[in-house]
């Protein structure tokens, strides 16, 4: 008689551990919480935060922001990230010496690539074309206006 008590109860806490796995399974589906919602992303326009330091060092674009700021109205921090204050500056000193005539905007288009592109083939040994393309001789020879 005992082993028949026994098997019952095991077949009794078998068929208990059954239904409680599939009740917890069951709930892990049917009770979970929603998915969050998306958080919109709230922060400064992305040409603020994008830098453009056309294969400059760090070290090397800080000098450009040295020369920026010593004459050019350049306040910002001296981080080595050739940002849209940076620009700015850079296109004050274009729009007076190089030709440079677009709105002083902080973007590096091709319209200040062109008057970057002046200034570095009459002083910086620049010798492709005035095209606003910052391709391989451009940066090179920014690299060099830059002291490196």
């Amino acid at each position: 008689m005992r082993s028949h008590v026994l098997g019952r109860t095991i077949v009794s806490l078998t068929a208990v551990a059954g239904i409680a796995a599939g009740s917890l399974a069951a709930a892990g589906t049917c009770y979970a919480a929603p998915a969050p919602a998306a958080q919109p992303v709230v922060g400064a326009p992305a040409a603020a935060q994008a830098t453009q330091n056309f294969g400059l060092s760090t070290a090397g674009a800080v000098n450009v922001q040295r020369f920026l700021k010593s004459d050019w109205g350049y306040t910002g921090r001296l981080d080595g990230l050739l940002g849209t204050e940076s620009w700015e500056a850079f296109q004050r000193y274009l729009k007076r010496y190089w030709g440079y005539t677009d709105a002083i905007d902080g973007d590096p288009g091709a319209n200040t690539i062109k008057a970057l592109q002046r200034l570095l083939k009459e002083h910086y040994g620049y010798t492709g074309k005035i095209d606003g393309d910052a391709g391989t001789e451009t940066r090179a020879a920014f690299k060099r206006f830059a002291g490196g």
